[in-house]
């Protein structure tokens, strides 16, 4: 470790110039702080080199943002830094299924095994409800999250390319069912939607102006027009409106009828 002094200087000196001379001295000084903290984490069956390797990435993260003027030594400010990228670098490597996405869901997967170790419930498959609400609570996290939690650290992830028998040449992917539509569906019921659409746009062009505000009102709208809204429009009673709302469908649909006759298109009724 470095001598304050030294340290201050070696600080400002990247600081002010950038001094990348200045900024190595400062990581390599700090190099077994970057392994200890990294051997904290051997539990997670993870290779101590790549662990140390996120620790010196997270090392000259806090070389670049250390302030001296603050007063405080570099290996305190450094610590949450190397902490925080092997941290990271477990949550993306431990599991193909990410672990956690809130601090408390960090919180619960960085802390759980050492509560089940205090408590001596390591061998547990599930947990003991007791212990379920004392972890819950000790972290203040949900008693559901520390049971998901807990299966998901007990279990190993699969991979979909591994073969369903040693034997075999079939692997699990194989049997992933995909219920969506083929393009060769999907194509052709688009393609049946815009030739209805055609007709009904030709059909309507036979209805008078108010034939079609009516029937496009009362027919055509996800939140259709009251007979009592389109009376006081038109001026007329709501048995009108109805009545020419009733002649406007049997126009279009004659209309539609007939145009789908001769492109011999099979349009129900």
């Amino acid at each position: 470790m470095l001598k304050p002094e030294e340290e201050f200087m070696l600080a400002k000196r990247w600081q002010q110039h950038e001094d990348h001379k200045a900024a190595e001295k400062m990581i390599t000084s700090h190099l077994r702080l970057v392994a200890k903290i990294a051997m904290g984490y051997r539990g997670y069956g993870l290779p101590v080199g790549e662990l140390i390797s996120e620790g010196n990435v997270g090392m000259m993260q806090a070389v670049k943002r250390f302030d001296p003027d603050k007063g405080f030594r570099l290996a305190t400010y450094a610590m949450w830094w190397i902490r925080a990228s092997i941290q990271e670098y477990i949550l993306h490597s431990w599991s193909l299924v990410k672990m956690g996405t809130t601090a408390a869901q960090k919180k619960l997967f960085f802390n759980l095994r050492k509560l089940k170790g205090q408590m001596q419930a390591m061998e547990e498959g599930d947990l003991l409800p007791e212990n379920v609400t004392k972890i819950a609570d000790r972290l203040n996290v949900s008693e559901t999250e520390v049971i998901n939690m807990n299966r998901r650290m007990a279990s190993q992830d699969h991979s979909l390319n591994a073969a369903v028998r040693e034997e075999g040449d079939g692997e699990w992917q194989d049997w992933l069912v995909d219920d969506t539509e083929d393009q060769e569906t999907s194509l052709g019921k688009r393609e049946e939607l815009d030739e209805r659409r055609q007709l009904l746009t030709q059909a309507m062009t036979g209805l008078n102006e108010r034939e079609r505000h009516i029937f496009e009102e009362r027919r055509l709208q996800e939140a259709p027009s009251t007979l009592e809204d389109l009376s006081k429009l038109y001026g007329i009673s709501r048995e009108r409106v109805r009545q020419i709302e009733v002649r406007a469908f049997e126009k279009v649909q004659k209309a539609v009828h007939n145009a789908a006759v001769s492109q011999r298109l099979a349009i129900p009724a």
